[in-house]
């Protein structure tokens, strides 16, 4: 076994990895029928502190690449001025189980997570959307920003958050790399007018309401990755025809759609289909221009053996 194991940077993988080329990668991967075992969760104790918690993702194209991403997530990092969350990715040959490479994992997570986000778009919003709102300001909204641009013909961007100086803040970093972005003060009027509607955010009470859809709306939830948490409420999920990243996943993680599951306002049977049976043209998403269409994303190792594999290929 090799010693001297290369490594990816984030700044790397930013560079690397753009987004018209990830999402095709993505769409292939969730197309083929690679091994993807529920992921791990373990509760760390550390005295003192918060409950720390070790995840590891692990997938696999069989004899070809073994993946997994080891993530820890750490409530006290916040006294340390340290994020959270921390990972790394180790991508294995799957002949021979050899380690190939290392990588960034915070990075590789974002990029991958809204390069699903804007696949899902693929099917799902109209070909014709122009005006796409960013809810929460936070490491992904550029991000899914930059996604969907790759993937709709975007030519307006709105960016609300819970703190206006977040959403200025993210709005220029944004014109820096010429995305001119309108930060919006009513959530509600943004709505209202949006094309596509795109929310990342740790909201326990939801903040985007069905009311405010309009036909043709189409519904992007990234946030919300636990059942405790929500970003839309019982009206979005009634009106809109319902997705999700991948249904062992999103029907016990996504709080947007477990809690309406647990209250009787769906079924199981209301999501129609995954990303899986969209890719592999087992549905073919959004079938009427005034049709409201949500997709409910938690995250799936599929996306980070698919972005692992692109970058290895770009070294």
């Amino acid at each position: 076994m090799t010693t001297n194991i290369p490594f990816v940077s984030s700044a790397t993988l930013n560079a690397k990895l753009d987004y018209p080329s990830l999402i095709a990668a993505l769409k292939a991967a969730f197309a083929a029928d690679w091994t993807v075992p529920v992921r791990h969760h373990h509760p760390i104790a550390i005295p003192g502190e918060p409950e720390q918690t070790l995840l590891l993702m692990p997938a696999w194209e069989g004899g070809k690449s073994v993946g997994v991403k080891l993530v820890t997530i750490t409530p006290g990092n916040g006294a340390r001025h340290l994020p959270a969350v921390q990972g790394i990715y180790l991508l294995l040959d799957g002949a021979t189980g050899i380690p190939k490479v290392l990588m960034e994992g915070t990075t590789l997570t974002v990029r991958r997570t809204a390069a699903a986000s804007a696949l899902a778009a693929s099917f799902c919003a109209r070909q014709d959307a122009a005006t796409h709102l960013m809810v929460g300001a936070g490491a992904l909204s550029r991000p899914l920003i930059e996604a969907h641009r790759a993937a709709r013909p975007i030519r307006k961007t709105l960016l609300w958050a819970r703190k206006s100086e977040q959403a200025e803040a993210k709005a220029a970093e944004l014109a820096r790399a010429g995305i001119a972005v309108e930060v919006a003060r009513d959530l509600e009027a943004a709505a209202r007018t949006a094309d596509i509607i795109s929310s990342a955010t740790l909201s326990s009470e939801p903040l985007i309401r069905g009311a405010w859809l309009k036909p043709g709306a189409h519904l992007d939830l990234v946030g919300a990755y636990t059942p405790e948490l929500r970003e839309s409420d019982d009206e979005a999920v009634k009106r809109a025809t319902l997705f999700c990243d991948t249904r062992g996943g999103a029907l016990k993680e996504g709080g947007d759609l477990v809690q309406p599951l647990k209250a009787g306002v769906i079924k199981e049977s209301s999501v129609v289909a995954d990303l899986i049976e969209l890719c592999k043209g087992k549905h073919a998403g959004r079938k009427r221009d005034d049709e409201i269409t949500l997709f409910k994303s938690v995250g799936t190792a599929i996306e980070d053996l698919a972005a692992a594999k692109l970058m290895l290929e770009r070294m």
